[in-house]
């Protein structure tokens, strides 16, 4: 299979140790990897702070770069971006595109994916040979728990990791606060969200507090930093990438 990928703006500016791992884990899995030089945003931050016209320009460029047949499927490791692809850019095409803008995003939306689905639906896989010797909690981020319903499959694939000690998250369903804008505009409601997140996390004395979602893990590591709470954050995709012979220390772990 030709995959897509897309490395979201977090993954491209900040947490590129993500966007390799997915690369790393899907070539693994016999996959063909292709990385369209001129993608850019999804819009998304546009849109969630109410400027539905100006991302125009970014839905109609994703749709260009990996609306290309060649492509079989487009994988991101962010729920929040893939639920904005699948979501989001049909409502900003049919609002203020044309009908050939309409058009392509029905056919690269169809074929859009997180991570997790992708591989537990597309490729029906849930172990894909991964070794990670650490005790780790799964956060569910809210796109990937409400808009995308990707539900148990991050953690059927955490699961089948070779070595992983895995504990469940008191009241995981709950928002960390993130909620991209919303944390700026609403920092003292955010705050008191985090403060929520952080001591459940604290809680498990999870060593790793993973999650599908470079942008909720920021904000979570930046409370559990703040407490010098001695739990890191790591995407899932990096735990995923992870093997015996090609381990991800904990060092490189989202601080």
């Amino acid at each position: 299979m030709r995959i897509g990928l897309f490395a979201t703006c977090l993954g491209d500016t900040l947490f590129p140790d993500a966007v390799k791992a997915t690369a790393v884990l899907l070539a693994r899995l016999g996959h063909e990897v292709v990385f369209p030089p001129e993608q850019t945003c999804c819009g998304q931050m546009h849109v969630n702070t109410g400027y539905q016209r100006e991302p125009v320009p970014l839905v109609r460029g994703f749709a260009e770069q990996f609306g290309d047949a060649a492509i079989d499927a487009v994988v991101m490791p962010s729920g929040s971006c893939a639920g904005s692809v699948r979501h989001q850019h049909e409502i900003i095409a049919e609002r203020y595109g044309d009908r050939a803008l309409r058009a392509a995003v029905t056919t690269v939306k169809a074929k859009t994916y997180e991570l997790s689905e992708f591989l537990v639906d597309v490729l029906g896989v849930t172990d894909v040979g991964a070794h990670f010797p650490h005790r780790v909690t799964y956060h569910p981020t809210c796109h990937s728990l409400r808009m995308l319903r990707v539900g148990d499959k991050p953690l059927r694939l955490l699961r089948a990791v070779d070595g992983i000690d895995l504990v469940e998250l008191p009241e995981a369903d709950s928002c960390c606060g993130f909620g991209g804008t919303f944390a700026v505009k609403n920092a003292a409601t955010s705050s008191a969200m985090l403060h929520d997140k952080v001591g459940h996390i604290t809680g498990t004395g999870a060593d790793i507090c993973t999650a599908g979602d470079s942008s909720c893990l920021m904000h979570i590591g930046g409370g559990l930093t703040r407490i010098k709470a001695g739990t890191r954050t790591l995407h899932l995709a990096q735990i995923l990438a992870a093997t015996r012979t090609a381990p991800y220390a904990p060092t490189e772990a989202v601080r």
